[in-house]
C-alpha cells in the first residue's frame, strides 16, 4: 500500500483496510511498531499512530487523527477525523468519538461512551462550534456515558455509568446522573472489596 507506513512486528487480521483515502486528499497513514490490528478494522489515510497500538474487531478510524503510544481501541468503535488521543488511552467497544476531541494521557473510556460535538445540528458552521470536548489525564468514564458538546472533564475524575455530562467537570470529581452532578471528590471513594484503602491509590505511586 503506497500511502501506508507501518513499523516492525505488526499483526494484521483478515479483511483489514489501511490507508483508505477520504474525499479530500491527505497524507500517508503512519503506524508505529508492534501494532495489533484485528479483523475488519478500517483505518483511513492521514493518521499518525504511535507504537503498541491495537484495535478490536471492526474498529473504524477516520482521517488525520494523532494517536499516541500504547493506545487501545475496542471492537466496533468509531473515531471520526482530526482528534488528538494521547499515550496510554484505552477506548472500549462500541464508543463514538466525533471530530476535534482531545483525550489526554491514560484516560479510560468504558463501553458505549458517546461524545457529541455540535450544539445545534445540522449547522452550516458546525466545524467552528464543535471544537472541542476535552478529556483530561487519568479520567475514567463508565459505560453508556454521554458527553455533550464543549465540555471539559478535569483530570483524575470518575464519571459513573449512564451519566449525561452537560457542563465542565472540576478535577478529581465523581459525577453521576442525568444531568451529571458532582457528588464527591475522587479521594472519598472506598474500595468495597477491601483490596485498597481507596480506589486509584495505586496511581499515586506512579
Amino acid at each position: 500500500m503506497k500511502n501506508v507506513r507501518i513499523g516492525k512486528n505488526a499483526k494484521i487480521g483478515e479483511y483489514v483496510l489501511l490507508g483508505v483515502e477520504p474525499r479530500k486528499p491527505t497524507g500517508e497513514l503512519v503506524i508505529g511498531d508492534n501494532a495489533v490490528i484485528r479483523s475488519h478494522t478500517v483505518i483511513y489515510a492521514g493518521n499518525k499512530i504511535g507504537d503498541n497500538f491495537q484495535t478490536g474487531h471492526a474498529a473504524l478510524i477516520r482521517e488525520n487523527n494523532i494517536i499516541g503510544n500504547n493506545v487501545s481501541v475496542g471492537s466496533h468503535t468509531v473515531i471520526e477525523r482530526e482528534n488528538v488521543i494521547e499515550d496510554g488511552v484505552r477506548i472500549h467497544s462500541h464508543c463514538f468519538i466525533p471530530e476535534f476531541v482531545i483525550i489526554k494521557r491514560n484516560a479510560w473510556l468504558g463501553p458505549r461512551v458517546t461524545i457529541l460535538n455540535v450544539l445545534h445540528p445540522p449547522c452550516p458552521r458546525w466545524e467552528e462550534c464543535a471544537k472541542s470536548v476535552v478529556i483530561e489525564e487519568n479520567v475514567k468514564i463508565g459505560g453508556n456515558v454521554t458527553i455533550l458538546p464543549r465540555v471539559k472533564i478535569g483530570r483524575n475524575s470518575l464519571i459513573g455509568a449512564g451519566a449525561v455530562v452537560t457542563k465542565d467537570v472540576p478535577p478529581n470529581s465523581v459525577v453521576v446522573g442525568n444531568p451529571g452532578r458532582v457528588i464527591k471528590n475522587i479521594k472519598e471513594l472506598e474500595c468495597i472489596l477491601g483490596y485498597y484503602k481507596t480506589p486509584y491509590e495505586w496511581e499515586e505511586s506512579k
